[in-house]
């Protein structure tokens, strides 16, 4: 990935909005990720002041500045409010690889977000980014996390064991991923819709 490539994209679907984070968007997401149910899957220690939240926006953008991570916000377009955020992370650019990670407010989960936004990142991954690789690392109670990378074809690669500890007990996580190639078949198949 050359320098120029690495921006944080506006990104149109249907019904949302992927917009850069901003330091600006901090009380509307402060509302969700707060939540220690709506972060059960993420981390035991979810942030408890605003000045937690914008510090950890500061590492997100200090992550862009430096090449590792992209964050978004998502809006939803019929109301404008922030419902969610996505990020690639651990963008490795010799290896030429990524993790997607997403959290979405409780009211906007198994409303079919992901499903529309899921084909508009693969797009920019794989095509603008010209990534090889694409990771999703989850919780193994995170079943739809898992339903959703199955749908669009990501392999299971395998679980680790007790890799996460939420402070009362010990998780598995699942490793999912889709190589270019795997996209690219999918892709002239029809099995995920092209986008420009």
């Amino acid at each position: 990935m050359s320098a120029p490539d690495l921006i944080i994209p506006t990104i149109e679907t249907e019904h949302y909005i992927l917009k850069p984070l901003e330091h600006k968007h901090a009380e509307a997401l402060f509302l969700f990720l707060s939540d220690k149910k709506t972060m059960q899957f993420i981390t035991p220690h979810p942030v408890k002041t605003l000045a937690e939240l914008e510090d950890q926006i500061n590492e997100q953008l200090a992550a862009f500045e430096n090449k590792k991570e992209i964050p978004w916000v998502i809006q939803d377009k019929a109301t404008h409010s922030i419902v969610g955020t996505i990020r690639f992370h651990k963008l490795r650019s010799w290896h030429r690889s990524c993790e997607i990670g997403v959290v979405l407010s409780p009211h906007f989960q198994q409303k079919g977000v992901m499903t529309e936004i899921m084909p508009f990142l693969l797009d920019y991954g794989f095509k603008r980014l010209r990534l090889n690789r694409i990771v999703g690392d989850i919780f193994a109670g995170n079943q739809g996390s898992r339903r959703l990378l199955e749908r669009f074809g990501f392999q299971k690669e395998g679980v680790m064991r007790q890799t996460d500890f939420d402070g009362e007990r010990f998780h598995d996580t699942v490793v999912y991923s889709m190589l270019k190639e795997e996209y690219e078949l999918r892709m002239a198949s029809g099995t995920i819709d092209s986008r420009k």
